[in-house]
């Protein structure tokens, strides 16, 4: 939101906590993000845990019956997980549609032979374990972009450095963009800048971060955030949808995720897990219909950036040593 439409919208309650004389303070303005994404607008949408080509047409057909405009379409389970065909039949239908698709990388430490993981600790949690599962990574990479996907999900720095670097090399298309994982996500400034400088363009925040945390973090950075309105259990359950226009306030240039809490985990998909997953599939995009009407009620749904932009602007890097 600009400063004259934040004046204009008003707050969840605002009305009536006012005239019982418990009116919040005003909106401090210097807490506003002063990004937003190139080419105009604050905030896009995206419909995560899209697991494959009839998942897809589940969220494409719910999205058109509740008027939900979606600027993103990502994939958990990752690249290896689909076959070529299927990735062709997603790459085509999002590009019907102008919809960017983004599908994860590689192996992930959570399905390997690390017990680490299953300690208190969490261990080197999705982190990709050894020289083969970076490979692995990369060969996806490879593989997706050359099938037409543009966007690819990655869950580990040194992977996100080395498909940025393979992009800078010509190894990956020029206009591939690099979105990290929430599994990872960052939860202070300073880590959020590192990873835009290893290539990041987008950066999913956990779920939890408060408004204060992201008027940090854009105090240091533009890079376009990704952050769940609704969390899946295994990342919180959080549902902050009555916080929606804050959040883009203080985060913007922002990715409103709509997942979806009470929902089993269903990474890797399989068709042993169809019906579960066609199911939450329809029910993320009805989440994304509640939350955006409650913008509207607020007078806060202005500033959506254009249908069809993907892409985040000037990033500062890492210089690439030869």
């Amino acid at each position: 939101m600009t400063d004259a439409s934040a004046k204009a919208a008003r707050r969840p309650g605002e009305q009536a906590l006012t005239a019982l004389g418990l009116g919040a303070p005003a909106l401090d303005p210097a807490d506003a993000s002063p990004h937003s994404f190139p080419g105009g607008g604050r905030w896009r949408t995206e419909i995560p845990s899209c697991e494959g080509p009839e998942a897809l047409a589940v969220v494409l057909k719910e999205a058109s019956r509740l008027d939900v405009p979606i600027h993103r379409i990502s994939q958990g389970s990752g690249v290896w997980m689909l076959t070529d065909a299927e990735i062709t039949e997603m790459v085509e239908a999002t590009a019907e549609r102008d919809i960017e698709l983004c599908l994860f990388t590689g192996p992930r430490g959570t399905w390997d032979i690390g017990g680490s993981t299953r300690t208190d600790s969490r261990g080197a949690g999705l982190r990709a374990r050894g020289h083969d599962a970076v490979a692995g990574c990369v060969e996806d990479a490879v593989r997706a972009t050359e099938l037409g996907v543009k966007c690819l999900l990655v869950a580990d720095e040194g992977v996100l450095w080395t498909l940025h670097r393979a992009r800078a090399a010509g190894i990956l298309p020029a206009d591939t963009t690099l979105k990290v994982s929430a599994l990872i996500g960052p939860v202070n400034p300073a880590s959020y800048a590192v990873y835009e400088r290893l290539g990041a363009d987008s950066i999913n925040v956990p779920s939890d971060l408060t408004p204060a945390h992201l008027t940090e973090i854009r105090r240091v950075s533009a890079t376009p955030m990704d952050m769940y309105i609704e969390a899946p259990d295994d990342l919180g359950g959080y549902v902050r949808m009555y916080e929606v226009a804050e959040l883009i306030r203080r985060g913007a240039p922002l990715y409103l995720k709509f997942g979806l809490s009470k929902a089993p985990g269903i990474y890797p998909y399989g068709h042993h897990l169809r019906e579960l997953t066609l199911a939450t599939a329809k029910e993320r995009v009805r989440r994304g219909r509640l939350a955006l009407d409650l913008l509207a009620r607020h007078g806060a749904d202005g500033d959506m950036a254009p249908l069809g932009s993907r892409l985040p602007g000037d990033l500062s890097r890492f210089e690439i040593s030869s």
